[in-house]
C-alpha cells in the first residue's frame, strides 16, 4: 500500500495533493489551528476534483465510497521493523496498544479541527455552503487514519494478505468494513471486491452514517470541535480493539 496504482476511470480526486494533505493530517504532532487550515485544503481539493454534480457529488455514499477506494492503495503501511523503531522497540499487544492509542488521538485531533473550522464557517454566511462538503473531507480523512491503523494492527499480527497495493487495499477495506480481521487461508480479495460487488453496499453504508454522525461538528461555537473530537476517539478506539480481538480469537498466526 505504498504506491498507487493507474487512476480509474471514476477518478475524483486531485490524488497527489490529496495524498499529501492526508500525510500530513497524519501527524500527531500536529496543532488544531494547522489541522482545520489541511481539512480546509482537502475539502477544497476534493469538491474541485468531483465530476459533473462538483461538490455535491462528494456527498453521496457512492462518491466517498469511490474516493476512499481511490485513495486506499496511497495509505502507507509499515512494516514489523519499522513499527517497532518507531515505538522503542515493542512487540505484539504493546505496540498494538500504542498503535490504537495514537490512531485514536490523531482521528479526535481531526474531528477538533473540523468542528472548530465548522464553528468559524458558521460565523461566516458565504462559507457556510462548504461545510457539509468539509464535513466530507473530515470523514474521508479520519477513515483513512483507521484503514492505516488497520493495516498496521495486521501487520503486528503477522497477518499481511499477498498482492499489490491494489489488493491489500481492497482486503484493508475489507476488514474496515467489517471490524473483522482477514482471513487469509481463504479466497483473495481483489480490489472489484470492494468496489463493484455486495461489499461496495457495505463500504457506501458505513460511510454514510459515518459522514451522518461527523454533522455532529456543525454544531454552534465549538460544540461541534468537542463532539467531533469524541465521536472519532470513540469510533476508532472501537475499531481497534474489536479487529484486535476477532485476530487474537481467530488468526493463529501473529506476533
Amino acid at each position: 500500500m505504498k504506491r498507487a496504482d493507474p487512476p480509474s476511470s471514476g477518478v475524483l480526486v486531485r490524488r497527489i495533493e490529496v495524498a499529501e494533505i492526508l500525510e500530513q493530517l497524519d501527524d500527531e504532532q500536529l496543532g488544531r489551528a494547522d489541522r482545520g487550515r489541511l481539512l480546509a485544503r482537502l475539502a477544497a481539493a476534493l469538491a474541485s476534483g468531483a465530476r459533473h454534480a462538483g461538490a455535491r457529488a462528494l456527498l453521496t455514499g457512492r462518491a466517498l465510497a469511490d474516493t476512499v477506494a481511490e485513495l486506499a492503495p496511497q495509505v502507507p503501511v509499515r512494516d514489523l521493523a519499522t513499527l517497532r523503531e518507531h515505538h522503542d522497540g515493542l512487540t505484539g499487544e504493546a505496540l498494538a496498544d500504542v498503535l490504537v492509542e495514537n490512531a485514536a488521538r490523531t482521528t479526535a485531533g481531526i474531528g477538533a479541527a473540523g468542528g472548530a473550522l465548522a464553528a468559524a464557517q458558521l460565523s461566516a454566511p458565504p462559507s457556510l455552503a462548504l461545510a457539509p462538503v468539509q464535513v466530507a473531507a473530515e470523514t474521508v480523512a479520519v477513515v483513512l487514519v483507521e484503514l492505516k491503523l488497520v493495516a498496521e494492527l495486521h501487520v503486528v499480527h503477522g497477518q499481511v494478505p499477498p498482492g499489490g497495493s491494489a489488493q491489500q487495499a481492497a482486503a484493508y477495506l475489507h476488514s474496515w468494513i467489517g471490524k473483522r480481521g482477514l482471513d487469509l487461508s481463504g479466497p483473495g480479495l481483489g480490489l472489484s471486491a470492494v468496489v463493484a460487488t455486495a461489499a461496495r453496499q457495505q463500504l457506501r453504508g458505513r460511510l454514510v452514517r459515518r459522514f451522518g454522525r461527523n454533522l455532529s461538528t456543525l454544531a454552534p461555537f465549538l460544540a461541534g470541535a468537542v463532539a467531533g473530537a469524541e465521536l472519532n476517539r470513540r469510533e476508532t478506539q472501537s475499531l481497534g480493539d474489536a479487529l484486535r480481538e476477532d485476530l487474537r480469537r481467530h488468526l493463529p498466526h501473529r506476533r
